[in-house]
């Protein structure tokens, strides 16, 4: 069991190309990203009206959009879905589904569910197996898990919102990887339930971060009170155009899935090739466990490329997909590149 503490601070996390200048002030430009788990070739952006910049966005396109992403995730219907400005925002007010008391957090994965768990009064715990929740009036899962992979059965979690159900407990499971994951297992359709949430991220899997768009799925009790907290005209109109567009593109969502796959396999022998044992992930990241991580990530930052690191797992490196040929060509150059002394 590990417990967590406060949750003043704001965490660090990948993609932050300003402190990778500031520690590898030398290195060359462009730098290449590979600290997160975005795909690389985005969506493609609609032409967009230019009034969606100078006018507060509309209920009917709000609903549109809730309607398109109940379909594309499998919710049950529109009235199951809540837009927010990404799932960032999301994250503590669904911890505040649940009354503050204890949380169970399934570790190791994503720092952010631990923090958001802090933020809505909850004491915090990680606990590396379903089994052990214990009385938590929580639980936060990551599935898949970054940055692992790993799966979680359907029919266990479904167990333990059952489980959780008497004492009036909430099952959180953040899917912002699952547009790549094995989709029997996600949990959207089950969501009228009463007590679990899924989060669905857009930027990841569309490659868009900086739109600022995700959802989460629950009952219409519960987004009910997500949407009272997010208050009126949470996303922007761009966004919602944006989103309305890319979900209901089911040619270039089936297309990206096996691209993507395809990027993941291609990862995989180029990493074992280097050296590197694979120990997990998904098709938009791979991790990598080396005794060298942290000597790897100095060497590849000096050559202008960006991994991530964790200081939680001294040999975990994790490598997200290039975005082209150049790019993998530079990445294979860097791994082959003899370690300097």
């Amino acid at each position: 069991m590990v417990l967590f503490g406060g949750a003043e601070e704001p965490l660090l996390h990948g993609g932050d190309l300003d402190a990778a200048r500031r520690l590898f002030a030398d290195a060359p430009e462009p730098f290449l990203d590979l600290s997160t788990g975005i795909n690389p070739n985005p969506y493609p952006l609609p032409r967009l009206p230019a009034d969606l910049f100078s006018r507060l966005p509309a209920a009917d396109a709000g609903q549109a959009l809730a309607a398109i992403a109940a379909r594309a995730y499998g919710a049950p219907s529109a009235a199951h879905v809540v837009a927010a400005p990404g799932t960032q925002i999301l994250l503590p007010l669904v911890a505040a589904l649940a009354s503050p008391g204890g949380a169970a957090v399934l570790a190791p994965t994503y720092a952010e569910l631990p923090r958001a768990a802090t933020l809505a009064g909850h004491s915090v715990r990680a606990v590396r197996d379903i089994a052990n929740v214990g009385d938590a009036r929580l639980i936060m899962i990551a599935n898949p898990n970054n940055p692992d992979g790993r799966l979680h059965d359907k029919e266990v979690l479904l167990a333990l919102a059952e489980k959780l159900r008497p004492r009036g407990g909430v099952v959180v499971v953040d899917e912002a990887f699952m547009d790549v994951g094995p989709s029997d297992t996600s949990l959207a359709a089950d969501v009228s339930r009463g007590n679990i949430v899924v989060l669905r991220s857009f930027g990841k899997f569309f490659g868009l971060a900086g739109i600022r768009l995700g959802f989460a799925l629950a009952a219409p009790a519960l987004t009910a009170r997500l949407s009272a907290a997010l208050g009126p005209w949470p996303v922007s109109g761009p966004a919602l155009a944006v989103g309305i567009a890319a979900l209901a593109d089911a040619a270039w969502i089936e297309t990206t899935q096996r691209r993507l796959a395809k990027s993941a396999q291609r990862l995989d022998a180029i990493l074992s090739g280097a050296g590197l044992e694979i120990v997990g992930g998904t098709s938009l990241f791979r991790l990598a466990r080396t005794p060298a991580a942290n000597a790897l990530f100095h060497r590849l930052g000096r050559a202008g490329i960006l991994t991530r690191v964790f200081a939680e797992h001294e040999n975990w490196l994790r490598f997200g997909l290039p975005a082209n040929a150049s790019q993998w060509r530079r990445l294979q150059a860097a791994l082959a590149r003899p370690q300097r002394r």
